[in-house]
């Protein structure tokens, strides 16, 4: 969050590839931890050496004695080192020391070296004349910002008729010809299809005569269901009692703001008539900031959500998913008697997106609101920049395997350089496993 209340928006063109924080510097920090390196115990030297002393030394071989220390010193060691590696996975896994960890790192980040402090007085001021051009650079920054919110809507314009297309399509408005049905696969997809077209064949009478006896289904159903139920972001806020009302969810659009209006965006819910609320569209939100803080100017990183709003839904008596009804028995403190008293409270639904916590302006926020909030806005900005331009890609799958191959897994990273780290030192002549 900036020093203006806002919350940094990971800005990009409709259709890119966002960045979303989430990434903690705590995973790269835990994927370095390495085991201690193997030393000699100075307990087990003084073990050693009394033993030896009770011996008769006469009898004793002096390279006997060496071949023996080598051996135990080696054995011991690599216990020693399984002990570290099993020690550093139980630190690794134990949550207060993951936060004492996170929160130590947090401190270091950005703390002064002192270097700046030994810097002749002639050259601390021309440092500050470097940091005043880089408050120019913000400046120019936020303009940049604002100008591709221009372009954003000026593209937003020539995909609407595409994406109304597809709403129609979805929503059995427009049958698509045989011409548009028409995919071009690609050369695996090809084998795969050519293995089984007399397969295929065979069963196309059967699949022919058991689509004559169902009822056609219209466009495609549970669309936007599927596509929720997809996204790892979106199905955490799933509930079992959203989806029957998610299967009316007929499209979502996105709406900027006007040229010369401050910057937002407003995500539009198109649902078709149900039993569940009044309204056809739901609408959230999102008001934005594109200029850096006079407070702090060089933590200016692009386009802030400052708040978002959400809409009333008019719900059917008795629908109303996002409150629960509970019965609680109260004990009278003098009479003894009991009574059942019957109250409503919040309950777990998506629809709760629709009703944001409201963000005071120019007040500190406590670090659970922030959380919300920063959650909240990741999903605003994720079903904007991601789920609208790309819901069919979302609905297939195939954008979830996009999606996991951004990133790269850390732990096999880290084990693949630790073997060959080991492997390299076992190919060194001067390599000694005792020191």
């Amino acid at each position: 969050m900036s020093a203006g209340g806002g919350i940094s928006l990971p800005f990009t063109a409709i259709g890119a590839e966002p960045f979303f924080p989430g990434s903690s510097p705590l995973r790269s920090a835990a994927s370095s931890v390495r085991p201690p390196a193997r030393k000699r115990s100075i307990t087990q030297d003084s073990a050693k050496m009394a033993d030896i002393d009770n011996k008769d030394q006469a009898e004793i071989d002096p390279a006997d004695m060496e071949d023996v220390e080598e051996v135990e010193e080696e054995e011991t060691g690599e216990d020693e080192n399984s002990k570290a590696r099993q020690l550093t996975v139980q630190m690794m896994q134990n949550p207060q020391i993951l936060a004492a960890l996170q929160e130590r790192l947090d401190g270091l980040n950005g703390s002064p070296s002192g270097y700046m402090e030994s810097l002749p007085k002639v050259v601390k001021r021309r440092v500050n004349a470097l940091k005043n051009l880089q408050v120019k650079c913000a400046h120019i920054e936020a303009k940049f910002y604002e100008e591709v919110h221009e372009l954003e809507r000026k593209y937003a314009a020539l995909y609407q008729p595409l994406f109304d297309k597809r709403s129609e399509i979805v929503k059995a408005a427009y049958e698509p010809t045989d011409e548009e049905c028409e995919w071009k696969a690609d050369e695996e997809e090809e084998l795969t299809v050519s293995k089984q077209d007399e397969m295929k064949e065979k069963a196309k009478l059967e699949e022919e005569k058991k689509d004559e006896e169902k009822e056609d289904p219209k466009g495609i159903p549970e669309f936007w269901l599927t596509v929720f139920k997809n996204v790892d972001l979106l199905s955490d806020m799933l509930q079992e009692h959203d989806e029957p009302i998610l299967k009316h969810l007929q499209d979502i659009k996105v709406k900027f703001s006007d040229p010369g209006q401050p910057m937002s965006f407003t995500l539009e819910f198109l649902f078709e008539a149900n039993d569940f609320f009044t309204n056809t569209v739901l609408t959230k939100t999102y008001k934005m900031r594109s200029e850096p803080d006079e407070s702090d100017p060089f933590s200016f990183d692009g386009p802030e959500i400052m708040c978002c709003t959400g809409c009333t839904i008019e719900w059917t008596k008795g629908k109303n998913v996002t409150l629960k009804t509970i019965k609680k028995k109260q004990k009278h403190k003098g009479r003894g008697t009991v009574r059942t008293v019957t109250k409503t409270v919040p309950n777990d639904s998506f629809f709760n997106f629709f009703t944001p916590p409201d963000v005071p302006e120019n007040a500190e926020l406590d670090e659970d609101s922030e959380a919300v909030l920063a959650a909240d806005f990741e999903i605003g900005h994720f079903i904007r920049e991601r789920i609208v331009p790309r819901a069919v890609l979302y609905f297939t799958g195939e954008a979830i395997e996009d999606d996991d191959d951004d990133y790269d897994e850390e732990g096999e990273e880290a084990d693949d350089e630790e073997g060959e780290e080991e492997a390299d030192e076992e190919n060194d002549p001067d390599y000694d496993p005792k020191v």
